[in-house]
């Protein structure tokens, strides 16, 4: 009997895990509309949009984890810093730059290789052996966030151009998000999910205000204030209150309920959410293609994640014999 309710906790987890990866991702879709907002009506750079929703993040999660400010040791405390940067300001701000040297299009699709170089590392990391059928579901997951991006371009008869300077940016931006997911890997036992988050904002932050003040653009920071803007203020909220802080929550609590690789697996996505919102907000057409992506991103999904039950355990039990 106590067998039977231990399995139902474990189910009962893996639903919540899956659940907080897939709002996480919905918001994350829907963040890029926000910041378009910022940075079009505001005339925000992508470092300002970075360092205001972080540093708000920031100050409201301080607020509720005051108590504790500084990691048990030193060692964590620097892999804290690995984890702020990688999945901070090296994500974004290689992410934002990007589209300065390269098509939107390149930088969502390149951006989302993250899952696949998550699943390598940690299989280098933890030694665990990654299943084929687990390779061929991200891969149908890829295909079909690559069928999302490039379907207008595509009905458009546009082609697919290569930018190397920014194509690689754009392919930073990926393994940094994986570096980071292997990093807080081994964090995640040791502190609570409020305590990681506050600690990823707090080195995001500090690490992207000197780039803040070297700009040579003029900063915006009362033009968000400007209550008869208050479409600014609105959206501002919206990326720290939902993309950053609800966001980071629901996304660290996934990993420690369904582990790294099943919950980065719902970076994919992404590019379909703002698919969707791109259509509601913004009238955008949804072209056949874009259909056969969605279908493929979300089977790959699905694919992946029943090939992935019980590794977790095997990373965990890596690890632990890792640093014995």
């Amino acid at each position: 009997m106590k067998t039977i309710i231990a399995r139902k906790g474990k189910g009962s987890k893996a639903v919540l895990g899956h659940l907080a990866a897939l709002i996480t991702a919905i918001a994350w879709g829907c963040s890029f509309i926000s910041t378009k907002v910022l940075m079009e009506d505001g005339g925000l750079t992508p470092v300002e949009v970075y360092v205001y929703r972080f540093s708000l993040a920031y100050i409201l999660m301080l607020l509720i984890t005051f108590k504790k400010i500084l990691a048990n040791n030193w060692r964590d405390e620097i892999q804290f810093a690995l984890c702020g940067v990688c999945a901070g300001t090296l994500y974004f701000l290689t992410e934002n730059y990007a589209l300065k040297y390269t098509t939107t299009g390149n930088v969502s699709l390149l951006s989302g290789i993250s899952p696949i170089f998550t699943t390598i590392l940690m299989a280098i990391v933890y030694k665990v052996r990654i299943k084929n059928g687990e390779i061929i579901g991200s891969a149908a997951a890829f295909v079909g966030v690559a069928c999302v991006i490039f379907s207008p371009s595509i009905a458009q008869g546009l082609g697919f151009e290569i930018n190397p300077f920014g194509d690689l940016l754009a392919l930073s931006c990926a393994v940094s998000w994986a570096i980071y997911s292997i990093a807080i890997k081994r964090l995640i036992p040791l502190y609570s999910t409020l305590f990681i988050t506050r600690k990823l904002f707090f080195y995001g932050v500090i690490t992207a205000l000197p780039l803040l003040f070297v700009q040579e653009a003029p900063t915006h920071f009362a033009a968000v204030f400007d209550l008869s803007h208050p479409q600014l203020l609105i959206n501002l909220l919206f990326l720290s209150l939902m993309c950053s802080v609800m966001a980071y929550l629901f996304w660290n609590g996934s990993m420690k309920l369904i582990g790294a690789v099943a919950t980065n697996n719902y970076l994919y996505l992404q590019p379909l959410v703002t698919m969707v919102a791109g259509y509601i907000f913004f009238d955008e057409k949804i072209y056949l293609l874009g259909y056969i992506g969605c279908a493929l991103i979300i089977g790959g999904l699905v694919m992946a994640d029943k090939l992935n039950i019980g590794k977790d355990k095997e990373y965990i039990q890596n690890a632990i014999n890792l640093k014995k």
